[in-house]
């Protein structure tokens, strides 16, 4: 049998079987961990940020981590929607509305993990009363703001011109400046980290490209994986051809990702090179783990992307997985290894928040510098993104995110 025509029965179900008590079930538990989230970011605010594994060494921790994470998954999805209507290419069966609802879930994620990062919410007056426009990080905060409505207006735009209220000219000039916009709110996020001269791990130009790859990689694994579950369920029909046309961009975009990654790990360990620490830091110390299986996962889904044989629906959703792990995993290399390695010789003043112990020699107080979460932050993480899958869930059930006969 060939590969587009292996969809399964439940892939050409009604849409009549989507919804009813399994939606409800699933919008009641999300509820649930976003409000138990609510309460522990509570306890969090009463005792402040050092009941977290954050120190003034470890700056950042798992929100901002997150927070990377989530904009890459929004902008991989947005870019995959719009790609096809801006260039005028075929897409990919009607996945446009929903790949831009899951676009819109990520960008209120990655916000709220913002908010949350910041201590309190009264912050985020203070950073527009008293922002310095000359600083990456309020770049980052206008231009996420400008995506976020970009991206609500496309979705508006795309449901107006379905129903023949607006033309399709007008849909293609927002998907430019949605595609533009995508790509413009990775690379401002990428600058936050490589304009910082003193950090080792984020100093480098091929930083941005190196975001943008990755966003397209975890951006269309998750695409794959929505689509996929909600073809199963029911929700929408979608040929097998289309769901074998990411597999592949998939699979292309995790080799590139991986391009970049070696460029920089060979410009940086190369003999004589200023970054011989922190290639060791990542291929055999600490970070060693999240390294290796950033690159088994990665290898894994490039083979079922690749491979004919291995492009069957539930290896295409573990491949998918495997690479929005991947990302993570990098995620946490960069962001915690940034730490890792002190820009100075000394530090100057010593505190119990500054350094991991403070009671011994100066080579013991930086001996255990790994940031690793503490259970509040662990499970304030959980709630947020139960937030996500209830805005997500609530969306699939009350828009109109089911492609019509014209999108296909």
């Amino acid at each position: 049998m060939s590969e587009n025509n292996q969809a399964t029965p439940s892939s050409k179900a009604p849409a009549a079987r989507f919804g009813g008590k399994g939606i409800n079930v699933a919008i009641v538990i999300a509820a649930a961990v976003a409000i138990a989230g609510i309460v522990l970011w509570g306890i969090q605010l009463t005792g402040g940020l050092a009941q977290t594994g954050m120190r003034n060494l470890d700056s950042w921790g798992l929100y901002i981590t997150m927070f990377m994470f989530l904009v890459g998954l929004s902008a991989g999805g947005l870019i995959i929607s719009s790609v096809p209507k801006a260039l005028g290419i075929k897409g990919f069966g009607g996945v446009s509305k929903v790949a831009v609802w899951t676009s819109i879930c990520c960008t209120v994620l990655a916000i709220g993990f913002v908010i949350v990062d910041l201590g309190q919410p009264l912050r985020l007056w203070e950073l527009f009363a008293y922002s310095n426009l000359s600083s990456p990080l309020m770049w980052d905060i206008i231009v996420l703001a400008v995506y976020l409505i970009l991206s609500i207006v496309y979705l508006w735009a795309t449901l107006r011109a379905e129903a023949g209220k607006a033309s399709q000219k007008v849909l293609r000039v927002i998907s430019v400046i949605a595609l533009v916009c995508a790509i413009l709110v990775h690379s401002v996020t990428a600058w936050i980290f490589s304009l910082n001269v003193g950090r080792e791990m984020w100093h480098t130009a091929l930083m941005a490209p190196w975001f943008v790859s990755s966003a397209l990689v975890c951006g269309t694994a998750l695409v794959l994986v929505v689509v996929i579950a909600l073809r199963r369920a029911g929700y929408m029909e979608l040929a097998q051809e289309n769901v074998v046309k990411m597999a592949k961009m998939l699979g292309a975009f995790v080799c590139v990702d991986l391009y970049f990654f070696a460029c920089d790990l060979l410009t940086e360990g190369f003999p004589g090179g200023s970054g011989a620490d922190v290639v060791a830091m990542l291929t055999t110390g600490p970070l060693a783990p999240f390294f290796w299986a950033e690159i088994a996962l990665s290898v894994f889904a490039a083979v079922v992307a690749f491979v004919p044989a291995l492009r069957r629906n539930g290896l295409i959703v573990v491949a998918s997985l495997a690479a929005v792990v991947a990302i993570f995993c990098k995620r946490v290399q960069l962001l915690v290894g940034g730490f890792q390695i002190p820009n100075l010789d000394y530090a100057g003043p010593m505190s119990g928040y500054t350094v991991t112990d403070a009671s011994g020699t100066l080579g013991q107080a930086y001996q255990g510098m790994v940031y690793w979460p503490t259970p509040l932050e662990l499970g304030i993480v959980f709630g947020v993104i139960g937030l996500g899958a209830l805005v997500l869930l609530l969306g699939l059930k009350f828009l109109p995110l089911r492609p019509v006969s014209e999108s296909h």
